[in-house]
């Protein structure tokens, strides 16, 4: 389907510090407390992982699909800086690692969004093809887009709990993804997921938005497939 009929928005409003109802909470976790924290939960994925079986569709692409749509609907997962500028993204877009089997590196590459599911996929294998084998840091597309986040797996073993450390990164606000290998658990199956988010932007009823839009996406597939 290539890049036709893309829908990803890259537009980047400035925040007006004045009206904004976290500007103080803004100003505490970065200049007087500076704080992320990592949360952890395990999602259901039973249902999610059958249609996509079903109907031929990877799993990783809709995870990368999913949890970019979840964002979209929570203004304060969206929070970045552009040129000195704090401000909100329209969209967000996920830049994810590739494996390569024969050194075993990753390199990261990238997708844009877009709010067909169809349309990213395709998006998606294509970059797959055409990038995924290139090493080094970065793949052979280029840099990631500015309004693109990280989002990873490990797929080899999973986990309870992921803590992601950014070493005293500065003005980097938007939210980091860590999924993990399926568990079975009476007769269902669960995914590992960790999100690193910077307490100045996102709280944890933020996340309680996050987490629950996912899963409600991840338990009606044919809502969107």
């Amino acid at each position: 389907m290539g890049n036709k009929g893309m829908t990803c928005n890259k537009e980047f409003v400035p925040i007006k510090m004045e009206s904004w109802p976290r500007a103080q909470i803004f100003y505490y976790y970065t200049q007087k407390a500076p704080t992320s924290y990592t949360v952890d939960v395990k999602m259901d994925v039973t249902v999610l992982r059958q249609k996509l079986k079903e109907r031929g569709f990877k799993f990783f692409p809709a995870y990368l699909w999913l949890v970019t749509r979840a964002i979209q609907g929570i203004n304060e997962f969206r929070v970045g800086m552009k040129d000195g500028v704090l401000g909100t993204w329209k969209q967000l877009t996920p830049a994810y690692p590739q494996f390569h089997q024969d050194d075993k590196t990753t390199s990261l590459l990238w997708t844009e969004f877009c709010k067909d599911f169809s349309e990213f996929y395709d998006n998606y294998e294509r970059d797959v093809k055409v990038y995924g084998d290139s090493h080094g840091v970065l793949s052979s597309k280029g840099i990631p887009l500015p309004n693109a986040y990280i989002i990873s797996c490990i797929p080899w073993f999973t986990f309870q709990s992921f803590s992601l450390h950014n070493h005293g990164i500065k003005d980097y606000y938007l939210p980091s993804f860590e999924s993990g290998k399926f568990v079975e658990e009476e007769g269902k199956v669960f995914m590992p997921l960790s999100v690193t988010v910077h307490h100045a932007t996102v709280d944890g009823y933020h996340l309680k938005q996050f987490f629950e839009s996912l899963q409600v996406a991840m338990a009606h597939p044919d809502e969107w497939l």
